[in-house]
């Protein structure tokens, strides 16, 4: 099964006006990076890329004031622990700080213009410090130690809300979010799916709780992918509404039999591998998907049966990808 594979933080992309500092140096002898002022940054760049530079904080970059034409800046694998000396970028859209020591959110309030914030992999327990950030559409904020979602309804703007592996038990204040397409919780502490407002949103990533039912998901008529693998479900429910879903990871938990998924026309990838199907005559319900190409049931207890790739084939004959195999 294929994972998320970066949409925990923004691609870097580089263009003319990008300066690097390469990576491989001989590391310094202390924390701080010696060679801080030797960056050369002049006033036309709009692009600025330090990442694993050994900065100990923004404030030692003293020369980064003068890049007036800044819109990105990635401070990515350094040693900051405090975000401050930002105040008169406004003109920042994209700032990345991920994988640094950072505990607070703060001294943002100037970068009016932000549309995209990466703050995973830090020390983070509280989302907060958002409240001018109106213009913001991707939020980051994977690994961290974030128990509770809020202060982030008032971004309206917001497509992109990435919470994966914190420590968030209750799905909540939410509902103001009527622009957001994605939402990543997987990896948390939930134990029931609510709160689900969000009449736009495409994707959602749950996989890694302790959810034991597919419930309240009935406003969320736009959604085309939903991950809720490695949970503690029973039972397929509770998708009547969601007829638009192409995508269904179903993987790791304790299901027995295929059902309430034939009005799904749209589905095209259906992972229910490491579940507990052993009734064959329950495959049949896969045969009104007619746009079903990729199926995973490996180590379900049909998979042990000889003729376990046949029997699939023979059921959804249009099928062409059975686990990680091409079908044939």
């Amino acid at each position: 099964m294929a994972d998320c594979p970066k949409e925990c933080s923004p691609e870097n992309n580089a263009d003319n006006t990008s300066t690097e500092i390469a990576e491989g140096n001989a590391e310094p002898s202390s924390e701080e990076n010696p060679n801080i002022e030797l960056i050369n940054i002049d006033e036309n760049m709009t692009e600025l890329d330090l990442n694993h530079q050994r900065i100990p904080a923004i404030s030692s970059i003293t020369s980064l004031h003068m890049a007036k034409s800044l819109e990105r800046l990635y401070l990515r694998w350094n040693l900051i622990k405090k975000i401050d000396y930002l105040d008169p970028m406004v003109q920042l859209k994209e700032v990345e700080l991920y994988d640094n020591q950072i505990t607070v959110i703060e001294n943002l309030d100037t970068l009016v213009n932000l549309e995209i914030l990466d703050l995973s992999f830090n020390r983070i327990k509280e989302i907060r410090g958002l409240d001018n950030l109106k213009n913001l559409e991707k939020l980051f904020l994977v690994s961290n130690k974030i128990t509770k979602i809020e202060n982030v309804d008032h971004l309206k703007k917001l497509k992109m809300l990435e919470l994966g592996d914190n420590k968030i038990r209750t799905i909540e204040n939410l509902s103001g979010l009527e622009n957001l397409d994605s939402l990543f919780l997987h990896q948390n502490k939930l134990n029931k799916l609510l709160d689900f407002l969000l009449s736009n949103l495409d994707l959602l990533r749950c996989y890694g709780n302790r959810i034991t039912k597919i419930e309240n998901l009935e406003n969320l008529v736009e959604l085309e992918q939903l991950y809720i693998s490695e949970n503690g479900l029973t039972e397929i429910e509770g998708l009547e509404n969601n007829k638009l879903i192409s995508t269904l990871d179903l993987a790791s938990n304790k299901i027995t039999v295929i059902k309430n998924v034939s009005h799904l026309e749209d589905l095209e990838e259906f992972w229910l591998n490491d579940n507990n199907v052993s009734d064959w005559s329950c495959i049949d319900n896969l045969a009104q998907n007619k746009k079903l190409s990729t199926v995973y049931l490996e180590h379900n207890p049909v998979y042990k049966d000889a003729n376990y790739r046949r029997k699939i084939k023979l059921a959804i004959p249009w099928i062409t990808q059975i686990d990680a195999t091409l079908a044939r």
